[in-house]
């Protein structure tokens, strides 16, 4: 890699870095509006909502071709985001 491109590199690894710890924040706050949710879920098998999930993922896949986003990767991204977060819900739902 040339010095230039080697600049350029860095330049752009550290608006990732930015954009990352943006990410970071906004995850803190989903989490915080998770467990509100947690709380009014009276039994565990609340937890998973698919109709709530399938209308989520279809609703960015629309937003992402608007968006001109590749909708493979946000799919993936929104699947991981919410089992992860059905997760938390699953191991924190006793702890209410």
């Amino acid at each position: 890699m040339s010095p230039k491109n080697k600049k350029k590199l860095k330049i752009i690894r550290s608006k990732l870095d930015k954009l990352d710890n943006s990410l970071l924040s906004l995850i803190k706050y989903r989490t915080y509006l998770v467990k509100e949710v947690l709380k009014l879920k009276e039994f565990k098998k609340e937890i998973v909502d698919k109709k709530r999930i399938k209308f989520i993922l279809k609703k960015i896949k629309m937003k992402s071709k608007t968006l001109n986003v590749d909708p493979k990767i946000t799919n993936r991204i929104w699947k991981n985001m919410i089992w992860s977060y059905i997760d938390f819900e699953r191991r924190n739902f006793k702890k209410k």
